[in-house]
């Protein structure tokens, strides 16, 4: 896969999730991020009033704005440094909560290609980095914001997720129909994707997720 920021990978698909078929934020001001115009005290202030909720990390939405996956997207992605935003995706968790999938993450989880060159993220950054090999297929934005695919993000969940989580996650990107990312899918892509580590242990994860949609 050419790098995140070259112009052989400028233009993935435009995946658009926002409530009206455009991300939110073109209108401008739904989303305030502490440091522009209000400090941080403000915004928690304007919080406790009613007037705008916490999304991720220090960036609010006006409480006027109904959050979306693009809001999401375009909120997660403040959370990492400006010079490496066109070179990483959000990915895993914060992927799948994008979609709507998962809960709040607790860490921002960026993926990069392995085979180029990344700047390490600053000491306590509320990100942690994945070097991994990305396909030319894995990658779409969302919002105008780069995230992994429903596929990709379930693959990564079956395979890197948490135990307490990684089937609920499955479950619900399976159960997305917006989506189009069904477990059957996602089952036949990781049985013919060569040398996964743990792979048994996801395919158990993905076959528990689809047993439980067929009992419901």
């Amino acid at each position: 896969m050419p790098p995140l920021d070259s112009s052989d990978a400028a233009a993935p698909p435009e995946r658009i999730l926002g409530a009206d078929g455009r991300p939110l934020t073109s209108t401008g001001g739904a989303l305030l991020h502490a440091g522009e115009v209000f400090t941080s005290p403000e915004l928690q202030a304007m919080r406790l009033d009613g007037l705008v909720r916490l999304v991720i990390g220090d960036t609010y939405l006006r409480s006027d704005f109904r959050e979306d996956p693009a809001l999401r997207a375009q909120a997660a992605v403040r959370c990492v440094p400006a010079p490496l935003r066109a070179r990483v995706a959000l990915g895993r968790t914060c992927a799948a909560w994008i979609y709507g999938c998962a809960p709040l993450p607790a860490l921002i989880s960026l993926v990069t290609d392995h085979r180029r060159r990344t700047t390490a993220l600053p000491p306590f950054s509320p990100a942690v980095m994945h070097q991994v090999a990305l396909g030319p297929f894995d990658v779409n934005l969302v919002g105008g914001v780069s995230v992994t695919t429903p596929l990709r993000t379930a693959l990564d969940i079956a395979v890197h997720g948490e135990d307490t989580d990684a089937v609920p996650i499955l479950r619900a990107i399976g159960s997305a129909g917006n989506l189009g990312c069904p477990l059957r899918l996602v089952e036949a892509a990781l049985v013919t994707t060569p040398r996964v580590p743990g792979k048994t242990k996801a395919l158990t994860r993905l076959r528990l997720a689809r047993q439980h949609r067929c009992r419901v």
